[in-house]
C-alpha cells in the first residue's frame, strides 16, 4: 500500500484513522493542523502545520514519501484576514477567498485541487478504513417503532433539502415538527439547542421520541466531508430526548463503530441506515 499523508483536523476521526493504519501496518505520516488536531497525534511521524502553509505541507509530504493524502477531522472556516500563509499559500489565498464565497464545498474543492496539482491522490476516510460507513438496516439491537417512521422520513427529507441548498447536513424532527436544522454550528451544537427547547415539543429520557437525520450535500466532495457520527453524537441525541439517528448507507461515517453500537444499545437509541435517496 502507498504511504498515506493524514491531514488531521480536530476530533477523534484522525486518531482512529492513525490507529487503524498502525494496526494494519500501513505506512503513514500525520500533518497536524495547528489549533485543531488532537495532541496525541504528535507521537506519529509528521509535522504541525498552519492553515495556509501549503508549501510547508507539500514539502513535508514529499519528505515522508507520501503519495496519497486523506483529510479528516473538524476544521472551522478560517478568518482569511488573520491567516499567516507561506509563500505557496500566498499564491493560493486569493482563489481560496473567491471559492469560499461560493460555499464550504467550493472551498474544499479548491483545496483538493491544489493537492492534486502537486500529484497527490485523495483518499476518503471511508476508503482508508473500509468498513467505516453506516450499513443498511439497524446498527445495534434497537429498531425504530412503526410510529417513528414518519419522523425518520421527514428528517431525511429535510436533511437532504438543506444539503441541496448548501446549508448543512443534519436535521431533527419530532412528531412531524422540525426542531432544528444544522448550519455552521455543527451537529453537537444543534443538539444542544434541541436540549433547550420546551419539553412539550420534544422527547425526554423517560419518553424518547424524534430523530436526528444526517445526509451529505449533493454537491459536496464525499472524500473529505462525509457526515459523521460517534459516541458523543449519540450521547447528545439522548440528552435531547431523541429516539434515534438515521443516515444514508455508505454515506455516513461511524467513528469507532463498536463503541457506537455499545453506546446506542446502552442508551436505547436506534441507529438506522437507509438507501441513499430512498425511504426507510
Amino acid at each position: 500500500m502507498r504511504k498515506l499523508g493524514l491531514i488531521a483536523g480536530g476530533g477523534s476521526l484522525p486518531v482512529e484513522l492513525a490507529a487503524h493504519c498502525e494496526a494494519a501496518g500501513r505506512a503513514f505520516a500525520v500533518m497536524r493542523l495547528r489549533g485543531f488536531a488532537e495532541p496525541t497525534l504528535s507521537r506519529h511521524a509528521g509535522i504541525e502545520v498552519g492553515i495556509g502553509e501549503f508549501g510547508k505541507v507539500f514539502k513535508a509530504l514529499r519528505a515522508e514519501g507520501c503519495e496519497v493524502v486523506c483529510f479528516a477531522g473538524n476544521v472551522n472556516r478560517p478568518d482569511f484576514s488573520k491567516l499567516l500563509p507561506d509563500a505557496r499559500g500566498v499564491k493560493v489565498l486569493p482563489s481560496l477567498i473567491v471559492a469560499a464565497r461560493k460555499g464550504d464545498d467550493a472551498l474544499l474543492r479548491r483545496v483538493l485541487d491544489e493537492f492534486e496539482k502537486e500529484g497527490f491522490e485523495i483518499e476518503g476516510a471511508h476508503e482508508v478504513m473500509g468498513e467505516m460507513t453506516l450499513p443498511r438496516g439497524r446498527l445495534g439491537k434497537h429498531t425504530p417503532k412503526p410510529e417513528q417512521m414518519a419522523d425518520i422520513d421527514k428528517a431525511l427529507h429535510v436533511a437532504r433539502e438543506i444539503g441541496r441548498l448548501d446549508v448543512g447536513q443534519g436535521a431533527v424532527v419530532c412528531d412531524g415538527l422540525v426542531l432544528a436544522v444544522e448550519a455552521q454550528e455543527g451537529t453537537d451544537a444543534m443538539l444542544r439547542r434541541v436540549e433547550q427547547l420546551p419539553g412539550a415539543i420534544r422527547g425526554s429520557a423517560e419518553r424518547p421520541k424524534g430523530v436526528l437525520a444526517k445526509a451529505p450535500k449533493p454537491i459536496q466532495e464525499t472524500k473529505v466531508d462525509l457526515p459523521t457520527i460517534g459516541v458523543a453524537t449519540l450521547q447528545r441525541a439522548a440528552r435531547a430526548g431523541l429516539a434515534g439517528v438515521v443516515g444514508e448507507t455508505g454515506r455516513l461515517l461511524v467513528v469507532d463503530r463498536e463503541a457506537v453500537i455499545a453506546c446506542a444499545d446502552d442508551l436505547g437509541l436506534f441507529v438506522l441506515g437507509v438507501d441513499p435517496q430512498g425511504r426507510p
